[in-house]
């Protein structure tokens, strides 16, 4: 499938407000409500829009500590991977993991309540898995820009 500008203009304001009503999104593309809405199925329907999530402001909820980790597996093996990659899936902690090239294998970001909350995590659950090899935390000390607006 491929997209227009209409379809590129809801995603767009779909990404600024999930919430937004289909009355306003059909105004502002200039469509009427249904085949305004018929787009919208269509896009969910063909994946481009995976799930309609709520934003929280971790800090209000007791997550005031983001820790970025290198991680490095002892041998780069397929088991190795796939098996690091299920359990990391079992940490809500962990709210990206990335496979990268370079210097480490993985690239996480977690949240936590503090330090001693991630140091618990990092000894009772990350640093004692089999495979992984060496284990590199940078502690955010600010954020700059945290989106999660594609740039379409």
């Amino acid at each position: 499938m491929t997209l227009d500008n209409i379809d590129l203009a809801i995603l767009r304001i779909l990404q600024k407000d999930a919430l937004a009503k289909l009355k306003d999104i059909s105004a502002a593309v200039n469509l009427s409500v249904s085949p305004t809405h018929d787009r919208i199925k269509r896009l969910e329907q063909e994946g481009f829009i995976q799930a309609y999530v709520t934003l929280m402001d971790r800090k209000k909820i007791n997550l005031g500590l983001v820790v970025l980790c290198q991680v490095t597996l002892d041998k780069q093996t397929r088991n190795n991977f796939s098996e690091f990659e299920q359990i990391i899936l079992q940490y809500p902690e962990v709210i990206s993991c990335s496979l990268v090239s370079g210097n480490f294998d993985y690239f996480l970001k977690l949240v936590t309540k503090d330090v001693e909350t991630y140091n618990k995590f990092y000894q009772e659950k990350l640093a004692v898995l089999p495979m992984v090899a060496h284990i590199n935390s940078l502690f955010v000390m600010d954020e700059i820009k945290t989106t999660t607006e594609l740039p379409l």
